[in-house]
């Protein structure tokens, strides 16, 4: 259940039809979740693989604009460093455990040689995105069970429908303020009043991070929940942020900045050993990987129009309220050592 039906309300801006990231038009997300005991002793599988996709067509082909943010870098990703110089997402975004990035960027890489067979030969190399957090309090991590298959079928299940949250894909085996976390899911609708021009900004979070004393229970008129105190890792967050509106790369990053307000006000300090990343990009302008033309087109919102404060509210709602979804939408999960993480929400 969203956190909205349990009549906890966050921010002022009305949040999109799904209340997710696939409000903005096109975006696509899919999940594979791995959830079954191994033969060796206290061993359990409970982790996935989560794909965000900007569109439906081919990404290297048909670029988006795009930014990172690294609140805090206590985290292992691969594509970051090509994103920021060229402002650009040329594949599906990944999401998985720490462990399982190697294999979930050969997978990706696979998909992508498979449906555009010009990389590598006729033209360049294509740049993977991955980002993870790692959930070996749940999840068996040193038995590497992710493969590059699962890559691939997130990918393949990806759809345009509202986003299954909880424990479900890269989210199974995350643990939350010392709850059940995992995948969340929120959007934010901003309209321009001159122009009745209306824009979404969705966000989809997979949470992992912050213990049990610094959630803000009476801040969401929530009594504190009686349970044991996990001994878990620092933890990490993934922060994927969408707009269908039109923002460059610079401004995307400025957007991606104000997710960590959304983070921020949910409890977490931003811990030493936590990875905090964001990764935002805008479906408003359609970048080809060839062109015959030496300039560029393009049309943007200025800095300091009104609705770009809007947007950055947006971004700060939504990022909180995909976080709580993620606590609201789990269920209490089972795993390795006969561990058990139980579900904040009943």
């Amino acid at each position: 259940m969203k956190i909205r039906e349990k009549e906890i309300k966050i921010g002022k801006l009305l949040p999109g039809k799904k209340n997710c990231i696939t409000d903005v038009e096109g975006v696509r997300v899919g999940h594979v979740t791995l959830d079954f005991p191994l033969d060796e002793r206290d061993q359990h599988v409970c982790t996935g693989v989560t794909a965000v996709l900007p569109h439906g067509g081919n990404l290297f082909r048909e670029k988006v604009p795009a930014a990172s943010y690294v609140i805090n870098g206590f985290g292992k990703t691969t594509g970051l460093v090509q994103v920021e110089e060229l402002g650009l997402i040329e594949s599906p975004i990944m999401l998985t455990n720490t462990f399982g990035v190697p294999a979930v960027t050969h997978g990706t890489l696979e998909y992508m040689l498979k449906i555009t067979p010009e990389i590598g030969d006729t033209t360049g190399t294509v740049n993977i995105v991955v980002g993870e957090c790692n959930d070996g309090y749940l999840n068996s991590i040193r038995t590497l069970p992710v493969k590059p298959d699962h890559a691939i079928a997130a990918i393949q299940n990806a759809n345009t429908e509202r986003a299954d949250e909880g424990a479900v894909g890269a989210g199974k085996g995350m643990v939350c303020f010392g709850y059940k976390g995992g995948v969340g899911a929120s959007s934010r609708i901003i309209s321009e009043e001159q122009t009745s021009k209306e824009y979404i900004i969705g966000c989809l979070v997979v949470s992992n991070f912050g213990n049990k004393d610094e959630f803000p229970f009476s801040q969401y008129g929530l009594s504190e929940i009686t349970q044991k105190t996990k001994d878990t890792p620092d933890g990490s967050i993934m922060i994927i942020l969408a707009t269908d509106a039109p923002v460059n790369d610079r401004q995307l990053k400025r957007l991606a900045k104000r997710c960590g307000i959304g983070l921020g006000r949910t409890g977490s300090h931003f811990s030493n050993g936590s990875g905090d990343v964001v990764i935002a990009f805008s479906t408003a302008r359609i970048i080809s990987h060839q062109s015959t033309d030496h300039l560029e087109y393009a049309h943007f919102i200025r800095d300091d129009h009104p609705v770009m404060n809007m947007l950055f509210q947006g971004a700060a709602e939504a990022a909180e309220e995909a976080i709580l979804n993620s606590l609201s939408q789990a269920v209490t999960t089972k795993g390795r050592k006969g561990r058990v993480v139980e579900a904040m929400f009943s």
